[in-house]
């Protein structure tokens, strides 16, 4: 199957700082693909580089330019304005009159359960329901790929249950998603697959039950650490 995104020896740095390290990735279409790792692993830079947003120092970034996408990030910025105006503005960005871009918006906060909060200062809504506007926000634009910096890691446990409903349904839809976690729990229950980074390197690339069913010691000591929640 053609890939969608496709990374070849990808090197990024921040000064002296290697932040990704020779990183090939190869993504196709439909798969949930989680990145796990300590912090400072690479997870973030790497997530940026695949949305175009951090430009390697070496290396190959290609897409199949027919594929749109979207991000989501840990904090998303909300406008001082309706939920319903900071999903609109978007589509009207991208060329659909007013008044269409309104309805649009009012659909896709109904796919994520806040219709009922169309009206309201987004900036005065929960924490959980801030992330699902962004994630409304996000799947207005019918993105091909849907990539996520950890989604839910400053959501309260129902917050985080809501989310994840969301995040499932998009993912049942047939979007690619590609996110990134500490939530091994998480990880379980969204990913078919999984990167594990150390330091900018990724160490290993495996199908969400081999990673965590498999003998983790020929991934690395730390990968183990990490997995067992004793290094986060």
């Amino acid at each position: 199957m053609p890939a969608l995104i496709e990374l070849g020896n990808v090197t990024v740095r921040f000064g002296r700082v290697a932040a990704l390290a020779d990183v090939s990735l190869r993504i196709a279409p439909g798969e949930r693909v989680a990145f796990i790792g300590a912090n400072g692993s690479g997870k973030s830079t790497l997530l940026r580089v695949l949305h175009g947003l951090v430009r390697p120092a070496s290396g190959s970034l290609l897409r199949d330019t027919a594929a749109t996408q979207a991000m989501v990030f840990q904090r998303p910025f909300m406008l001082r304005a309706s939920a319903r105006f900071n999903v609109a503005l978007g589509l009207w960005l991208r060329g659909n009159r007013w008044g269409h871009a309104k309805q649009e918006a009012v659909h896709a906060l109904r796919r994520v359960g806040l219709e009922a909060e169309a009206g309201r200062n987004a900036r005065q809504l929960s924490g959980g329901q801030q992330q699902r506007l962004a994630l409304a926000r996000a799947w207005a634009m019918r993105p091909d790929v849907l990539l996520l910096d950890e989604p839910t890691s400053s959501l309260d446990p129902h917050g985080k249950r809501e989310v994840e409903r969301v995040i499932a349904d998009f993912a049942e839809a047939g979007t690619t998603l590609v996110f990134a976690s500490h939530n091994l729990g998480q990880v379980k229950r969204l990913a078919t697959r999984v990167v594990y980074l150390e330091h900018g390197f990724v160490l290993a690339d495996l199908p969400v039950d081999h990673f965590f069913n498999g003998p983790l010691g020929e991934v690395s000591r730390e990968a183990e650490l990490f997995v067992k929640g004793e290094l986060g």
